[in-house]
């Protein structure tokens, strides 16, 4: 076969590519204009209603390939204005000995030195007259002072109108007015496989407004105990340090992501990127806006196990669904609602329930005072409850540090909680396997720098092995005090052993 027959046979396949897109997006007579002229009159405008009304993807006309590729820089185009860099500045003040120190052991010599850390992460713009922007809380923590930059070049002072670490939102208020706001999405709708887009500022500010592609790649992922309440959407979309915060954005030109994290082993992308649903963080934002604090659901039971189908099998059930309830708090709604320990939890008004993750994240996201339906299965036979949600404690959701501790964190630059059976699973990690995991962690801190990371189990430190949160900090307090600052951790990252060393901030 020759070289001109090959191409001829290569057009074709993409003529009829092209025509099956087309078949598949639009499948009805439609009378607006294609998608391309739809923005071109919009496209100079940044004013917020520019950004108000969307073409939907069903509406876009799509006849070759330059239509396509035309559709995805619109969306572009459109929507890069209402992402914006967030850079902050933290003082940090370090306690330096003096060489001649050392052989006087003379407090006089010591010197305290104060600098300034800088981080970078992203924003999206969600009101247009308000100055709203959500972003991830972990982008702005212990930060002394926040700016942001438009697309335009543009900066403002920020100020915090809210944070909550347990589902890492924040939300920012700059004094602008008419800015480019974009609409939220619908995060419920997303499916596996759909386009989505990211853009934020990976790496450095220099790069700003960085877009990259991909499509989602698993949605309710949950298992990356980085935070209380999790449900990530997956996404091959490239996410790397700097992005956290941006937009993940669908073909119709509407956020339905926060972007949050990766799972790398080498700090960079590897096409595994993870956004927290907007669904998630507009109910979080509106709370923290209205109230500045998020009310969350309790109903006060606990995790015990996994219906698999040897599970299922054991308790007479049909088919293996939901979660096997481990306890039950006394006086609490579910006790009182008649839910006993061994009870299965299927369905959550009406709804199935996958997995205790997922449960627990649609319990907390019930206003307190709302009555739901709960079907359980127990003694072979499935009933339903109703059960009043009540409020969820907050220091449920987060533990609470000494003073003491509170300050060791800040050395650190990261915080941690005990490995415990439910992380242990989603972490996939052996039984055996004892330790802290680090739940949140300064990206401008030495302790990320030298490579250690979210998720990360802190199996021993400072020679000494560690199994609870106690010991850990009872193990660097003791180290600090011998005035030594290089820590040497030992760490266990996706069932492979590590070692890690940083210099302690003081």
């Amino acid at each position: 076969m020759d070289k001109i027959t090959k191409s001829v046979i290569a057009i074709v396949s993409i003529l009829l590519f092209i025509y099956g897109i087309q078949f598949a997006v639009n499948d009805s007579e439609t009378t607006t204009d294609s998608f391309t002229n739809s923005f071109e009159v919009q496209s100079s405008d940044t004013s917020s209603s520019a950004y108000a009304n969307p073409t939907k993807a069903e509406d876009i006309e799509i006849r070759t390939l330059a239509d396509f590729n035309n559709a995805i820089v619109n969306i572009a185009e459109r929507t890069n204005p209402t992402v914006v860099t967030v850079t902050t500045t933290r003082t940090v003040r370090e306690q330096q000995r003096h060489p001649f120190g050392f052989f006087f052991d003379d407090p006089r010599f010591d010197q305290e030195r104060e600098f300034q850390r800088h981080g970078l992460g992203s924003g999206v713009i969600v009101s247009s007259s308000d100055g709203y922007i959500v972003t991830n809380n972990h982008v702005i923590e212990n930060a002394d002072e926040i700016r942001i930059q438009l697309y335009t070049g543009e900066e403002y002072e920020a100020e915090i109108v809210g944070t909550d670490p347990a589902s890492d939102v924040a939300v920012l208020r700059v004094d602008a007015n008419d800015l480019p706001a974009i609409p939220l999405g619908d995060s419920d709708k997303m499916r596996v496989g759909d386009m989505v887009l990211a853009i934020g500022s990976p790496l450095t500010d220099q790069l700003a407004h960085t877009v990259s592609q991909g499509i989602v790649s698993a949605s309710g992922r949950s298992f990356l105990g980085l935070n209380v309440f999790e449900d990530y959407i997956q996404t091959d979309a490239a996410i790397n340090p700097g992005n956290s915060g941006g937009a993940l954005i669908n073909l119709n030109g509407e956020l339905v992501g926060i972007n949050t994290a990766i799972a790398s082993r080498t700090g960079g992308h590897q096409g595994i990127g993870f956004a927290i649903p907007i669904n998630m963080a507009k109910s979080v934002m509106e709370a923290l806006i209205t109230d500045g604090r998020v009310t969350r659901g309790f109903l006060g039971l606990e995790y015990g196990a996994e219906v698999d189908q040897t599970m299922a099998r054991a308790m007479g059930m049909e088919q293996p669904i939901g979660f096997v309830v481990g306890s039950v708090i006394e006086d609490g709604p579910a006790e009182q609602a008649g839910i006993q320990e061994g009870d299965v939890i299927m369905e959550f008004n009406n709804e199935e329930v996958r997995d205790w993750n997922e449960f627990r994240g649609r319990v907390a996201n019930t206003p307190p005072g709302t009555e739901i339906e709960i079907t359980i299965f127990r003694d072979g036979a499935s009933r339903d409850l109703t059960v009043e949600i009540a409020e969820r404690d907050p220091d449920l959701a987060e533990d609470v540090e000494s003073d003491e501790r509170e300050e060791l964190r800040e050395n650190l630059g990261f915080g941690v909680q005990t490995l415990d059976d439910e992380i242990r699973r989603q972490l996939r990690l052996r039984p055996e396997i004892q330790g802290v995991v680090v739940m949140q962690i300064d990206q401008t801190s030495n302790a990320y720098r030298q490579g250690l990371r979210r998720g990360d189990v802190i199996v021993q430190a400072v020679g000494e092995r560690i199994e609870n949160t106690d010991q850990f900090y009872s193990a660097i307090s003791a180290f600090t005090e011998t005035g030594e600052d290089a820590v040497l951790l030992q760490v266990n990252r996706q069932g492979r052993n590590m070692y890690i060393a940083f210099e302690l901030t003081q």
